[in-house]
């Protein structure tokens, strides 16, 4: 098989909907896709070892505990999509990773455990020191690798789902829940894709467990959330500006929005939110602060120019980075935390789970007021308790027909002209029908101005992608009021906007859950070969969009 620079199909975007073979559509270098490889395949040697630590027995080595489950989920989460293209901190990620292997290795050796699984495998066994070996190590290890196409695909879609669940587990981390048992199914299916053994059904039932366990970490979450601030309540989050300079906190870790909100409190410096972390407004414990003053902007894709107009510092404190353009006048003025990275950006170091924001504080001290880019208000809050209070209004709505259907557009919003689609979608909508929606595919249609039922806005915004989480217990909800049998009864249609791996997730935790015939778009994942297209198809009813007008009569 010839070699290629790199090759990625990770995402929607990729090149033609094949594959990023020369430079990631995404602006990732062939160097960054490739070290990502390298990073996960020492992932998979760890889990060659660790897999084997009964759950009672990790607490009994510290080079088994916590931190190796927080290294497992932080380095997957590196290499979801726009998180990370830093080469040089993945490379100290690499070093670390070897070191944990060897760490990992020793302790269970002197436990006496059996390694079950290819023990003598190459993964548990390579060295690399400079960043010239990993990236030479890194050519035999990739996606193009595993030459059965089929194989490749269900073990590619397995291990991006792996990648979104690892996103979700670790932000309910870093508030202080953790499950082993999350994190010892990863490294389980970690070695699975490792495992020539295993056959096209294996993988297809291990597929199904993925979305099993994404369940479980967007549980963890949604309670690590709402134990930390409180459940979300309907709000409306302004979106102009006032006249006090701001930082702009990108991403969705709630646990640094909250110790910047407190490190900044009686500065006279606002907080606005951006794209993924505009639910933050949604919760009691963050609402309180005075100084949270709106949402910035729009989704993701469009930060080149809104930062341009913010002018006071950013802060990711997770993935949907995009690079700057030569020249950008907020070069010099970005921060990245956590799995974040970007050459050039500085870091804001976590010590015993805080962070200190001093720097990020002192640079907006000296910035000018945001430029106001729009006014006006939007509406949130309808996650899963927030509804369920609402339930017998809607019920109510639903038995006198005055809703006809349910459409849940949750998902990712990107870049191409093609998702003009779901605004169109959105817009053409009958009157009797409500959008449930999570994520940032939102921005396509929560700014229009579609009305409500009864009370009851057209538009009910659950939260960030996680809270597809609240989606799910909303419809189960629905099917025990409505005395069903099946989920698929209820007067739900499912049109889902896809771009990176937590919406595979999703997805995954939506096929585990039962959910028939969902549509994705705007393209099917290039990762999926026509064979595992037609199962998912056979079984699940899978589809993708056509155009409006069509979809509309189908759905």
């Amino acid at each position: 098989m010839e070699k290629m620079p790199m090759f990625c199909f990770q995402c929607q975007e990729t090149a033609g909907n094949k594959g990023c073979s020369i430079v990631g559509v995404c602006g990732k270098k062939p160097s960054t896709a490739n070290l990502q490889d390298l990073l996960i395949y020492i992932l998979k040697g760890i889990s060659i070892y660790r897999e084997n630590v009964p759950l009672e027995m990790r607490k009994e080595c510290k080079d088994l505990n916590s931190q190796v489950d927080y290294f497992i989920t932080n380095s997957l989460f590196i290499t979801i999509t726009n998180a990370n293209f830093d080469d040089e901190m993945i490379c100290k990620e690499i070093l670390k990773g070897l070191e944990i292997r060897e760490k990992v290795k020793v302790c269970v050796e002197k436990m006496n455990l059996s390694v079950k699984r290819l023990k003598d495998h190459d993964a548990t066994t390579f060295e690399v020191k400079t960043k010239e070996e990993m990236l030479k190590k890194s050519l035999n290890i990739g996606v193009l690798s595993t030459e059965n196409e089929d194989i490749r695909s269900l073990r590619e879609l397995i291990t991006y789902g792996l990648k979104g669940m690892s996103a979700y587990y670790e932000h309910a981390a870093n508030l202080g829940l953790e499950n082993s048992e999350i994190v010892m199914f990863i490294e389980r299916t970690l070695v699975s894709t490792l495992d020539n053994s295993l056959e096209v059904g294996d993988l297809v039932n291990l597929t199904l467990e993925t979305g099993k366990y994404g369940v479980d970490a967007m549980a963890l979450l949604d309670s690590a959330n709402t134990g930390k601030f409180g459940n979300p309540e309907i709000t409306e989050v302004n979106i102009g500006v006032r006249k006090n300079p701001g930082i702009l906190i990108s991403g969705h870790d709630l646990n640094d929005i909250e110790q910047l909100l407190e490190q900044t409190e009686g500065t006279g410096i606002d907080i606005y939110t951006h794209s993924e972390m505009l639910p933050a407004h949604y919760y009691p414990k963050l609402k309180k602060f005075t100084h949270l003053a709106g949402n910035y902007g729009n989704a993701w894709w469009k930060q080149k120019e809104e930062f341009e107009t913010f002018n006071g510092p950013i802060v990711f404190t997770t993935n949907c980075i995009v690079p700057p353009k030569n020249g950008a006048s907020y070069e010099g003025k970005v921060f990245t935390t956590n799995a974040a990275g970007f050459p050039g950006w500085k870091r804001i170091p976590v010590n015993n789970g805080k962070k200190d924001f001093s720097e990020v504080i002192a640079l907006a001290k000296t910035c000018m007021a945001p430029t106001e880019i729009e006014s006006g208000k939007i509406i949130g809050g309808f996650a899963h308790n927030q509804v369920f209070a609402l339930a017998d209004k809607v019920v109510d709505a639903v038995k006198s027909g005055a809703i006809k259907r349910f459409y849940v557009m949750g998902g990712c919003d990107g870049r191409m002209k093609s998702r003009d689609y779901y605004t169109e979608f959105a817009k053409n909508l009958p009157k009797d029908t409500v959008i449930l929606t999570a994520g940032c595919a939102k921005y396509r249609y929560n700014k229009l101005n579609l009305g409500d039922i009864g009370g009851i806005p057209r538009v009910l915004d659950a939260g960030q992608c996680n809270d597809s989480y609240s989606l799910a217990l909303i419809a189960l909800k629905l099917k025990e009021i409505f005395q069903l049998n099946d989920i698929n009864e209820l007067p739900i249609s499912y049109n889902i906007a896809w771009y990176e791996q937590k919406a595979v997730i999703v997805l995954l935790a939506l096929l585990y859950l039962g959910v028939k015939n969902i549509h994705i778009g705007p393209t099917i994942p290039a990762f999926l070969s026509g064979n595992v297209l037609k199962v998912l198809i056979e079984n699940f009813n899978i589809g993708t969009i056509s155009t409006v007008e069509e979809d509309l009569k189908n759905l």
